[in-house]
């Protein structure tokens, strides 16, 4: 029987089918970690074996510095990208509703970021990725939480204090802009997860222990 749940006409499995098509495809494109995959072909190490032992731009960055960074961005931005979009344009095309398949497409590219079954279940933490796709669920409330992220930077230093609020912030806007329950529940659930990819971070903000963002590496591994 027809259901009209998430503002389109579909069935419970046709909702099950694409939902599991478009999971799986974002979940392994999220597995596709730029700072592992760089590290491992320009350095020949793990880039986990240094620094917070973090899988992310930040500690990518402070490890090696400058080089293989445009690797690192390439591949976290695009997959949030392509993750999305693919969501979009099934969900669109056959149950006629494309944000609630771009919400999706974000939540498994980031849960395979952040749980890569390809590296252990150890990834990043998201924020890049969630950048990327964020703007392609929707530029404005993306730009809200990148403008959130920025000012906190700027102000702290703090990257993780950033990350966040960031995360906050755009859960707030996204209500603001849709008003749709399903969809705030999906990305509360993601930023959730994100957050508590963070728990490290905030405990080090709330000792006073946390690193400050600077623009010159630390001593790690030759370039």
């Amino acid at each position: 029987m027809p259901i009209d749940v998430f503002s389109a006409s579909c069935n419970v499995g046709e909702l099950l089918l694409f939902g599991g098509i478009t999971a799986v495809i974002a979940y392994f494109l999220g597995c596709l970690n730029g700072a592992i995959i760089t590290s491992k072909y320009i350095f020949r190490e793990d880039v986990r074996t240094h620094g917070s032992g973090n899988a992310g731009l930040t500690n990518f960055y402070r490890t090696y510095g400058t080089k293989g960074v445009v690797s690192v961005l390439a591949i976290d931005i695009l997959k949030g990208i392509i993750a999305t979009l693919i969501g979009g344009l099934i969900f669109g095309h056959f149950l006629g509703n494309p944000m609630l398949g771009k919400v999706l497409g974000m939540m498994f590219v980031l849960i395979g970021h952040l749980y890569p079954v390809t590296f252990g279940f150890r990834g990043g933490k998201g924020i890049l990725t969630g950048v990327s796709a964020g703007l392609i669920v929707d530029w404005r409330v993306a730009l809200i939480a990148f403008g959130v992220f920025l000012i906190l930077v700027l102000l702290t230093k703090y990257v993780s204090l950033g990350s966040v609020l960031s995360l906050v912030a755009f859960l707030i806007a996204l209500w603001c802009f849709h008003h749709n329950i399903v969809y705030e529940v999906i990305i509360a659930i993601t930023v959730g997860l994100m957050i508590y990819a963070h728990r490290t971070n905030i405990d080090r903000l709330l000792h006073g222990t946390e690193n400050k963002f600077s623009l010159h590496r630390k001593g790690g591994a030759s370039k």
